[in-house]
């Protein structure tokens, strides 16, 4: 029986970074950076004013106050985007706006709310510093300099740094394309009317928004049959061009476990027991000409989405650009009492609570009432034989969440 550490390994051996692809910076949200962004412009790209208020040579307001304000004629404005080149004449004034260029001469700016607001001439109340309430070329970001480096998944700070650097596009990991297939006889589709016997898919429509929470692409769902040709037929040519394929059911010990019965007498993917609760039977492995790798999930629901977490979101990871052990993990304290599985690593469902965390309801593989209300994995060791208020606890972030590390 493996753990669940050596079938991570083998699962992520299968997969490595995917080719990069230039795509324009309004599109690149989400996406990991193949390449370091390097600053085009300076960041501000000239000196600018940093207030509402008026441009002055800071040595003619020597010693104003409110008692004693400096009055100066006012020469004008100078709005945000003008481009004229505009000079301040010694003992006179401009008005500037936030964010406009610098006339020559200025070497402070005065906040409007110390003047009188004039508009022709300005009574001013305060002796600025020279510098005071300027911005300077180049102050946040230089030309050539490196400002988000390789490696770091895109968020809208990151979109805007690298636009206000005149960046048009971005070099990033082209993202995974999954194709997600549910297998069993016993399946239908959501909404359909059931038969004695029947079950709802939702293995597939949860599995698809897992790929989708981790920042992937479904390339195709697919729902096979329990007929070995079909089974063979699609892993012989799979849906959708995928870089992975991801099975749920068919993989444990039962007469009709399809899945199982031909990737094993076709080669390439191996089945094994991993010590974990829930989740004990999976597989892994390439198939096909082109080697693709596909990892095999448990066919109960709450075993397929805790072993998504533990096995599939780190090769989505890797795949994408990003460190598969940089998953967001955290300690935590237990705050209630449960039992564990002796030999196994469990994989418990919590939900946290004031800094600690508790069971977030049944914890058997088939129950799903609990499942939504779930943030976190507790994993707790299989040489621990239980769980008691206060423990310390090790915790896998779930997918949705914002501990998460989507």
């Amino acid at each position: 029986m493996r753990t669940v550490d050596e079938h991570r390994a083998a699962v992520l051996a299968l997969v490595g970074p995917l080719p990069s692809e230039r795509i324009p910076v309004g599109e690149a949200l989400g996406r990991v950076l193949a390449d370091d962004v390097t600053a085009v412009v300076d960041l501000p790209g000239f000196d600018n004013s940093a207030m509402d208020g008026y441009a002055v040579r800071a040595a003619d307001l020597a010693g104003a106050s409110d008692e004693a304000p400096v009055v100066l004629p006012v020469d004008g404005d100078v709005a945000a985007g003008d481009t004229t080149r505009h000079v301040l004449a010694p003992g006179h004034t401009l008005r500037i706006m936030t964010g406009a260029p610098l006339p020559d001469g200025c070497d402070a700016v005065v906040p409007v709310e110390h003047t009188d607001g004039g508009a022709e001439q300005v009574a001013v109340r305060v002796a600025p510093d020279v510098g005071a309430h300027l911005r300077h070329r180049g102050d946040d970001v230089r030309a050539g300099t490196v400002v988000i480096a390789a490696g770091t998944r895109v968020g809208p700070g990151h979109v805007g740094l690298a636009a206000a650097s005149n960046v048009a596009e971005l070099v990033v990991h082209r993202r995974p394309r999954v194709t997600v297939v549910s297998t069993g006889d016993e399946l239908v589709p959501v909404g359909s009317t059931l038969e004695h016997g029947q079950i709802v898919d939702s293995n597939h429509l949860m599995l698809r928004a897992l790929v989708e929470a981790a920042g992937a692409e479904v390339a195709a769902g697919v729902h096979l049959r329990d007929d070995a040709d079909v089974v063979r037929a699609f892993l012989a040519a799979p849906d959708g061009d995928p870089d992975l394929v991801i099975t749920s059911g068919g993989v444990s010990m039962g007469v009709y476990d399809t899945v199982k019965e031909v990737l094993t007498a076709d080669g390439g993917v191996e089945f094994v027991k991993v010590a974990m609760r829930p989740g004990m039977p999976q597989g892994c492995g390439a198939v096909g000409a082109s080697r693709l790798p596909l990892v095999t999930l448990p066919g109960n629901p709450v075993s397929s989405y805790v072993s998504f977490h533990v096995f599939v979101l780190p090769a989505l990871r890797r795949m994408a650009g990003l460190d598969p052990d940089a998953d967001g993990r955290f300690e935590s304290v237990a705050g209630a009492w449960w039992p564990t599985a002796p030999g196994r690593t469990e994989m418990t469902r919590v939900v946290e609570e004031g800094g600690t965390v508790r069971p977030s309801g049944g914890q058997r593989s088939h129950v799903l009432g609990a499942l939504a209300g779930a943030t976190a994995l507790a994993v707790v060791p299989a040489d621990v034989a239980e769980v008691a208020p206060g423990d310390s606890v090790l915790c896998l972030p779930l997918l949705g969440h914002h501990r998460g590390c989507g």
